[in-house]
């Protein structure tokens, strides 16, 4: 865990750094090559971390950051290409499939890296499968992925002949309100999985010692099956929140043109509930919550691909990397970078006078973790705001990409 805890800021670290980078790139170059190297970068730099051995620790920690920044390059760049290969229903589908290969890979991940470590005899085996599947990605990309222009799915053909500086782009993304929003929506998820990435399991376990079904672990390294069992819902509770947001939000555009961040903000809010119920029932059923934990993170994720489809929505096409960029760091800023250390600081504060009671252990990580919640109703009221702004944000930048077929001399630095 302390292990973890070490490495996990020092890849998001350089990953939030770098996103803005690969994000200013992706507007302005050919955005197929940036992914492709970027992937390639990553794979490469994966593979050499395998044969680091113990006597160079730092360079090991070296090789997290440069990790973090070859996936920043691909998390940026990725949903501009598919934003102007499809449009409406099409692109909130193709969007999905692109998120479904975040809990699809992090499971295969866990499963194909325990094989190649059982079969290789040590960990660094388990680094070397990976790499080889990147740089099939990157190659699969340069050959078959095409670079369409930016703006052709939004009907915007012409070729911007003016482009607007990076702190143009800036201004223009700070005065768009549904932008702003929706990526403090963003940040409270990512708050929340990061939380719960690195306690959850851990306060399951601390449940069990307290319902006397397992014995508190005092020496390092601790065996539990609840990571593996917590690391599988996520997984599934991936795959089935994205699928579901995509599904239901088609629906719901029949309904309300506001369909988008609506959706979002019910399944936040309702995931709320469902998360809360996880420390009430936690103290005497742990299959209680783990069903909480099931329907709170698939409604909690719901919102992945649907996120990502609003700034379609309300940003023009040749600031939509730029806009993906910084999304992902205020993410990772607001989110996943701070939120497990402020849930264990509070935690070790809570039972700093009762340090060796188990039930004070369960229930001091708990009261911690009830942050959770509140931070994701936060979320869903930003979802909220989102709608309020959602369809005048939308036809600004519709009406910016019509001006700019008129004159494609023109991009304003002052809207979407």
């Amino acid at each position: 865990m302390c292990l973890f805890l070490f490495f996990f800021p020092v890849f998001i670290c350089s990953f939030m750094v770098a996103a803005p980078i690969f994000g200013y790139l992706g507007d302005r170059f050919n955005r197929k090559i940036i992914l492709s190297c970027g992937i390639f970068f990553w794979s490469f730099v994966t593979l050499l971390s395998s044969f680091i051995t113990k006597d160079y620790y730092w360079l090991l920690v070296l090789s997290r950051c440069l990790v973090g920044i070859g996936e920043s390059s691909y998390s940026s760049i990725s949903p501009t290409i598919i934003g102007d290969l499809f449009t409406n229903n099409k692109r909130t589908m193709m969007l999905s499939v692109f998120y479904l290969a975040i809990p699809l890979g992090s499971g295969l991940g866990y499963i194909l890296g325990s094989i190649a470590k059982d079969a290789g005899g040590h960990w660094y085996w388990a680094l070397r499968v990976s790499p080889m599947l990147g740089l099939i990605a990157g190659t699969l990309i340069l050959i078959v992925v095409p670079e369409p222009k930016r703006g052709i799915a939004d009907h915007i053909t012409g070729r911007i002949k003016t482009r607007t500086s990076w702190l143009c782009d800036m201004k223009a993304l700070a005065k768009n309100r549904s932008y702003v929003f929706s990526s403090l929506a963003s940040a409270a998820v990512s708050f929340a999985t990061g939380a719960f990435g690195i306690w959850i399991p851990q306060y399951l376990v601390r449940a069990q010692v307290v319902q006397k079904t397992a014995v508190s672990c005092t020496y390092q390294p601790c065996s539990s099956k609840d990571s593996l069992i917590f690391g599988a819902i996520t997984c599934v509770t991936g795959l089935l929140g994205v699928v579901i947001g995509a599904v239901t939000t088609r629906l719901c555009r029949q309904k309300t043109e506001r369909a988008d961040p609506l959706v979002c903000a019910v399944s936040m809010l309702g995931s709320a509930i469902f998360i809360c119920l996880i420390f009430v029932v936690a103290k005497k059923s742990i299959v209680g919550a783990y069903i909480c934990i099931f329907i709170g993170e698939t409604l909690l994720f719901l919102n992945w691909a649907i996120t990502a489809d609003i700034l379609m929505f309300v940003v023009i096409p040749t600031r939509r990397a730029t806009a993906v960029a910084f999304q992902g760091f205020t993410s990772h800023l607001l989110g996943d970078a701070g939120s497990p250390y402020l849930i264990g600081l509070i935690s070790d504060a809570l039972q700093e006078s009762y340090a060796t009671s188990s039930l004070w252990q369960f229930l001091s990580l708990g009261y911690a973790l009830m942050l959770c919640p509140f931070v994701i109703v936060l979320g869903g009221m930003f979802f909220l705001a989102t709608a309020l702004f959602f369809l005048d944000d939308r036809d600004k930048a519709e009406k910016q990409g019509i001006e700019h077929q008129i004159n494609p001399n023109v991009v304003s630095c002052y809207s979407s």
